[in-house]
This record gives structure tokens, C-alpha cells and sequence, in this order.
């Protein structure tokens, strides 16, 4: 039996439900999101009408309509309706406007067609649903895969998992590095660049965003002030076109820019960002090393540590609805900082660098109603916090827990 991740049980769930909302299942490249609702549509007892919009030359308007006509059809031959699901749908044009106008037809007509729509590049989902979908759907993230998935999937030991990160198609090269590393570059890292970024954005430098990217990566769990990434990048333009840029390779599931945390939200608009991929795989990519290399340089372990921790929380942050941050106060710092509505959760990572001690309890200082706790320590173990065992936000871990130190 194959293994199936939560996204596909919670589909399946929704598409038994009465007819309400378009499924829209949003994430990164390569992260399973077809494989996941066919998964989700192949126990129903219901037509399916599986069309992809993979194919550019095929693909338009009218092509759109008229197999949105077809599943209607088959829809009517049944008492229990159909499903559709369009993969990759924001590759046809005007997708939103054509979607709104059959999906409202339906709803007047009580045709009994349920939707499943799928995308990789988040820039035109987002700006479409907000133009045109508004109350007519949900989201579904499917994020890069955790220690968990890929644990019982694939048999990744910890070290496995910081090494080859969360990528499912990438697994079956983990023993041969340079297929792997091809896999990663050819297959993930420059397709998501020049097709879900370029393709969908008008970006006037690419070769600047894509040595942002291999830069970034690289630098992973590291704070850099823009200045700082202008002196590293050639012809790197102002700081306003690095910003802008970082923000289209978070939104393509890559790379980001924490900020600072404070609760004045001005503040966190000028502060210097902390780079964080969205996977450990592409710190390895982009640094270019080798698993021998990564034993011997604890730096870069430590390096690639805080970055797993980092991208757990980014993909938990997502389905869960709180902000990831960092803090820095002068020579005081603490890792992330979560904030959920009034609930503020810190974290400190023992990752095996050298880094200055208590950050936690300087935080306490100026937020005294926050969580805080060490991934990494006796009591949070890191394997157990990236295979999800750990509450975020109910450890009640105070000043007494850091003696872990």
C-alpha cells in the first residue's frame, strides 16, 4: 500500500460533504499535490474528470469550458454527482474569471459537480482567488514532506532527513549523490525559478533572483541585512527589488526572509531579515556538500539544524494560521519566535554552533507572558520536535527549564 499523507484524507473527507466550496490544494514544486488528490478522489463512488493544464499549447479558456461541460454531463448521469479536478490550473489564462462563471452556473443550475483545483505557483493562485473566488473556496496546503512522512514512507533516519529534506521524488537518489543533486537542480530548484516565478511575474533581473535564491539558501538560518545581500550580489539593484524578490521565492515555496519580532509591527518592517529555506535540501543544493562534509563541519550542521527547525515551523505556520519570527535585542538572540494571536511561543535551538547563551531569558525580560523551551535539550528532543510530538503553544517550559544549557 502506498502511503498516504493527512492532505488526502482530508480531501476525501470534504469531498464527501455536501457541495459547498471549491478545494483549491496549494504548495511548492514536486511536493506530491496530484498524487495526493488522486488519492483523495479514488475511493469516492462518483465519476472523476481529471483534466492538467501541464500542457501549454493545449490549454485556454475554451478548453477549460468545455471540460468543465463534460463533467457536468457525467455529473448528470449519476445521483451521486462527479468530481472535477483541474492540476496546475494557474497556467491558463483568465483561470479565475472562467472558474467564478461556470462554478456560479453550477450553484444556480444545483448541478451537483464538485472542484478540485491544484497549483504550484501560489503568485496567480492568490492573486486569483482574491480578483474573482472570494467565499467560493478552500485551501488545502501540501507543504514539503516532515521527518514523520518521510520516516514511514521512506525509512529517513534524522540525519537522512537534514541531508535530503522533504522532496518525495528526490528519495529514490538518496544513494547516489549526483543523480540526487541533478534531480534537485534540474527537476525542483530551476523550474520553480524560471517557470513558477519568471513565468508568472514580471521580474526585470532574473539572473539577480536566481543567485538570490542559491545565495539565500546558502545562508540559510542566518540574518543578513539587505546592504549586506547587495554586497554579495552583483548588479543587485536597491533594496526594494532584493525585498521583492525574496518575497516571490517565499511565495514559491523556496526561500524567506523572517523578521525581527516586536510587537510593534513597524519595527518588524525594518529589521534586517533571517534567511530560511522552506526545505534542507536546498542548503545542501545550493552549499554543495557532500554528507561526509556536513559530519565534519559542525557550523554547517548547526547551520542546517536551525534551518529543518525553521521549515517545520514555516510549513506548520501555514495550515495553522501564527507567524514565524526571530528575535535579536544587541548580543541577545533567540531563534523563532511564534505568535498566534495573543500567544507568544519562543525558541532556542542547540544546533551544535557556538552561539551565546540565554537569549531565552533576555526575552522573558521584555515579554514575561511567553512560552519558552530549547529544541534540542533533554526535554525537547529535536528528533521528537520535527516528528511533531511537541505542543507549540503548551509548554509551559519557564525560567527553570533552561538549565538544559
Amino acid at each position: 500500500m502506498k502511503f498516504q499523507r493527512d492532505l488526502a484524507l482530508q480531501l476525501n473527507r470534504r469531498l464527501q460533504e455536501p457541495r459547498r466550496f471549491i478545494q483549491i490544494v496549494v504548495g511548492p514544486r514536486q511536493t506530491g499535490k496530484t498524487t495526493a488528490v488522486g488519492q483523495a478522489v479514488e475511493p469516492l463512488e462518483m465519476p472523476v474528470h481529471f483534466i492538467s493544464a501541464d500542457d501549454p499549447g493545449l490549454v485556454s479558456r475554451e478548453w477549460l469550458k468545455n471540460e468543465w461541460e463534460q463533467a457536468r454531463v457525467a455529473s448528470g448521469r449519476t445521483s451521486t454527482g462527479a468530481v472535477l479536478v483541474v492540476d496546475e490550473i494557474q497556467k491558463i489564462p483568465q483561470w479565475s474569471s472562467i472558474v467564478k462563471l461556470m462554478w456560479d452556473e453550477d450553484t444556480r443550475y444545483k448541478t451537483p459537480l464538485k472542484v478540485v483545483l491544484t497549483g504550484s505557483s501560489s503568485l496567480l493562485l492568490q492573486k486569483g482567488m482574491a480578483e474573482s473566488l472570494m467565499g467560493r473556496f478552500e485551501v488545502l496546503y501540501c507543504p514539503h514532506w516532515c521527518l514523520r512522512e518521510c520516516s514511514a514512507a521512506f525509512g529517513y533516519t534524522l540525519e537522512e532527513f537534514l541531508y535530503f529534506g522533504g522532496y518525495p521524488g528526490a528519495a529514490a537518489w538518496r544513494h547516489d549523490i549526483g543523480r540526487w543533486r541533478r534531480y534537485m537542480s534540474t527537476s525542483i530548484a530551476e523550474p520553480t525559478i524560471s517557470q513558477d516565478v519568471l513565468q508568472m511575474e514580471d521580474v526585470r533581473k532574473p539572473m539577480l533572483l536566481r543567485a538570490l535564491f542559491y545565495m539565500g539558501a546558502a545562508y540559510s538560518a542566518q540574518e543578513l541585512s539587505y546592504v549586506k545581500l547587495q554586497g554579495q550580489l552583483q548588479d543587485a539593484g536597491n533594496t526594494v527589488t532584493l525585498a521583492h524578490y525574496l518575497e516571490l521565492l517565499s511565495r514559491a515555496g523556496m526561500l524567506c526572509g523572517l523578521e525581527r519580532f516586536a510587537f510593534e509591527r513597524i519595527r518588524q518592517r525594518k529589521s534586517s531579515p533571517r534567511l530560511m529555506v522552506y526545505d534542507t535540501s536546498l542548503v545542501v543544493l545550493a552549499a554543495d556538500v557532500l554528507p561526509s562534509q556536513i559530519a565534519e563541519d559542525t557550523a554547517f550542521r548547526g547551520h542546517l539544524v536551525e534551518s529543518a527547525v525553521g521549515a517545520y515551523l514555516l510549513a506548520r505556520a501555514q495550515e495553522e494560521g501564527f507567524r514565524v519570527y526571530y528575535w535579536r535585542d544587541r548580543d541577545q538572540e533567540v531563534d523563532f519566535v511564534l505568535q498566534k494571536g495573543a500567544s507568544v511561543t519562543a525558541l532556542e535551538v542547540k544546533s551544535g554552533r557556538n552561539k551565546r547563551a540565554g537569549g531565552s531569558l533576555a526575552f522573558l525580560k521584555r515579554y514575561p507572558q511567553a512560552l519558552c523551551y530549547t529544541v534540542g535539550s533533554k526535554t525537547c528532543p529535536l528528533e521528537d520536535f520535527l516528528l511533531g510530538k511537541i505542543e507549540l503553544f503548551k509548554m509551559t517550559m519557564r525560567h527553570n527549564s533552561f538549565a538544559d544549557y
